[in-house]
């Protein structure tokens, strides 16, 4: 989702190395738009110069676990997973993808940061997740896009439209699920996605990363709690396999 279009703030983060700038700069999960001017996209350019979002966190590249860095929501919103529900979830994975995760950041909704929602962000070795708002629907003045709409479906969430203001639906299990089994596992895809420079490349690894490791192993449960049998979507966009290496 493209935001922050300036150069990074002075004092806010290391300069690094070309080869690394893939990882380093701030990769956001796609978000829609809320009523005011927002407007809504898809994702935004990551070799383009932005403006960090948040507070950086060097890499220490140590081995030690993971951390939670945990701020208040904001006035209106609220966190959707506690730490333990995302550590939970992140031990059911295989250990080696937690090796380059050092933070995950709570964050805090401002104004500002409101003007550019998303759900969640990567950035170096930190994953950010932001809250949403404490009614659980979302308020839009464009209608959802073909793939907005299939992904709703998948996680149980509804779209509604009166007037001309589309709504954005969701149930405690719902966005629970969404974030847990998409937004989570999605951002932790990028962390992991050191072969690809390209943003539509790395973006669409993170999509199939949260497919084949969030939604689909968690079909059952979603099924039984939805009434109906899961199938495999792909957010309406082909199948992505990424190459072997070697």
């Amino acid at each position: 989702m493209s935001r922050f279009p300036t150069h990074n703030a002075p004092n806010r983060a290391p300069t690094h190395s070309a080869h690394k700038q893939k990882t380093d700069r701030a990769v956001h999960s796609r978000r829609g738009s809320p009523l005011s001017n927002r407007a809504r996209t898809t994702q935004r350019n990551v070799e383009a110069p932005y403006m960090p979002p948040e507070t950086w966190h060097a890499p220490h590249d140590d081995g030690r676990a993971y951390k939670f860095v945990v701020e208040q929501p904001g006035e209106g919103f609220r966190h959707v997973l506690t730490p333990e529900e995302i550590r939970g979830r992140l031990a059911q994975l295989p250990a080696k993808f937690l090796e380059k995760l050092e933070v995950i950041q709570l964050c805090r909704m401002t104004r500002k940061k409101a003007s550019f929602p998303c759900y969640g962000m990567q950035w170096g070795t930190t994953l950010y997740l932001y809250p949403i708002e404490e009614s659980l629907v979302e308020e839009y003045t464009a209608p959802p896009s073909n793939a907005q709409r299939v992904e709703a479906k998948m996680y149980g969430a509804l779209w509604q439209c009166d007037r001309g203001t589309w709504r954005l639906r969701w149930e405690e299990p719902t966005i629970k699920d969404f974030y847990l089994n998409n937004i989570l596992i999605h951002e932790l895809g990028h962390i992991l996605d050191d072969r690809n420079g390209r943003a539509i490349d790395r973006e669409r690894y993170a999509e199939w990363f949260a497919v084949q490791y969030g939604y689909k192993p968690t079909q059952a449960a979603r099924a039984a709690r939805l009434g109906y049998a899961a199938s495999l979507r792909r957010h309406g966009k082909q199948s992505y396999h990424p190459a072997k290496s070697g």
